[in-house]
């Protein structure tokens, strides 16, 4: 039997918000299906399960908020292996739905509410979007598919709300009142502020820059990109996450979690990658296992992962279970960016604006394409010399673009 509990996605997180269940009990699940949707102060996620197996009855109702690692529902993973083989051992249509209907159902604690099994047809965005702006999805019809609500019926329904309510607030002694999307800026930099707070006061910072020399990476990338069509180009940021994640093969010291008095370092390599929401506020996704994935396929990850965070279709491990992070401001026109690691990571790593510089080799003044890339570092875990053979592996690996 397998617990399916409140994650912890992020370490300022200590209570979670159960917003929804997306499945019902009896219901059969796989790894990485999704199964919940939880609010927390950085916004609505995604909630995956990581084990096969037919969901219990729930033992938290939708719109409870409780302690991260507080059990949601069960899971009965030997149900499904049963299943699974007898299918295998019968292929009769209707057989796999029989274990489902046979499993006894957990029993809810006397204070919390039942749980509906139907459920209102919504984009996980949509939802989102519902929350942000205080509209009962009870109260839209959805013009989607099959009656399925979209953004622009949340837009609409949330409009006419407040035209039927239209009229000049009174006077208030504390200001106006705050509108939703500022309500819900204000929480997240409440919680990024808890965050920083938190990095300041425990980690030892400490703090390297180096300037690297792109004009050989760029002008392969160019060629590389006249071979492709426009939708499979590759951006510069791509090569640079390639790079320090080859860098942080040669210097795994960095890639890791202090937990427990002691560093933990981490096999995988899972990049946060630190992108500024529309509604505002900061929130770093991982991109799992960058060291594995080629330019193109990193590419493809990366404008997925922007789009989803956009959106608000991010899944608890993407922003859970970063091994290090990257923040690029370059494209805001910054050359030099010195991060606030975001605990229990060790490392961070800043790339500033690509631009021309001047540039002196062999007694040679030219201009040559740069990025100033820097690197704040736990000193509890690593010091000065592993800081500095990171960035000089960085270098290395971007001169050897065709490799990366």
């Amino acid at each position: 039997m397998g617990e399916f509990r409140m994650p912890s996605l992020g370490a300022d997180m200590e209570t979670g918000k159960l917003v929804e269940w997306l499945v019902t009990p009896g219901q059969r699940v796989k790894r990485g299906d999704i199964v919940a949707l939880v609010e927390t102060q950085k916004g609505l996620f995604e909630i995956e399960v990581f084990e096969d197996g037919i969901m219990g009855e729930p033992l938290i109702a939708a719109g409870q908020t409780v302690p991260v690692g507080t059990v949601l529902a069960r899971i009965d993973t030997g149900a499904a292996k049963a299943a699974a083989a007898e299918m295998r051992a019968e292929p009769v249509a209707g057989k796999a739905s029989e274990p489902a209907s046979t499993i006894t159902p957990q029993k809810t604690a006397p204070q919390q509410q039942a749980i509906s099994s139907e459920r209102v047809a919504c984009s996980p965005s949509a939802r989102r979007l519902a929350l942000e702006l205080g509209v009962d999805l009870a109260t839209v019809r959805g013009s989607g598919p099959h009656g399925a609500i979209q953004r622009s019926d949340i837009e609409a329904a949330a409009h006419a709300t407040a035209q039927a309510t239209a009229a000049p607030p009174e006077p208030k002694a504390a200001g106006i009142e705050p509108t939703a999307a500022q309500t819900t800026e204000s929480r997240m930099r409440q919680a990024i502020a808890a965050a920083v707070s938190r990095a300041n006061r425990e980690i030892p910072h400490y703090y390297l820059a180096t300037e690297i020399d792109l004009s050989r990476p760029l002008q392969w990338l160019e060629a590389e990109n006249n071979k492709r069509s426009i939708r499979e180009r590759i951006l510069p940021v791509v090569l640079l996450l390639k790079a320090t994640a080859k860098a942080l093969r040669d210097v795994p010291q960095l890639n890791g979690f202090w937990l427990d008095d002691r560093l933990q370092v981490q096999s995988d390599i899972h990049i946060g990658f630190a992108i500024a929401l529309r509604t505002g506020g900061l929130i770093s996704p991982a991109i799992h296992h960058v060291d594995r994935l080629q330019l193109g396929e990193l590419m493809q990850a990366l404008a997925d992962l922007i789009e989803r965070t956009r959106v608000g279709r991010l899944r608890g491990s993407e922003v859970s279970n970063a091994t290090v992070s990257v923040t690029n401001l370059g494209d805001r026109g910054v050359q030099t960016v010195f991060g606030v690691i975001y605990p229990p990571q060790v490392a961070l790593i800043g790339l500033g604006k690509i631009g021309e510089r001047p540039w002196a080799e062999n007694g040679m003044l030219g201009v040559r394409r740069c990025v100033t890339a820097t690197l704040a570092a736990d000193h509890r875990a690593t010091d000065g010399h592993q800081g500095a053979l990171f960035l000089e592996a960085l270098n290395r690996h971007l001169q050897k673009p065709e490799v990366l």
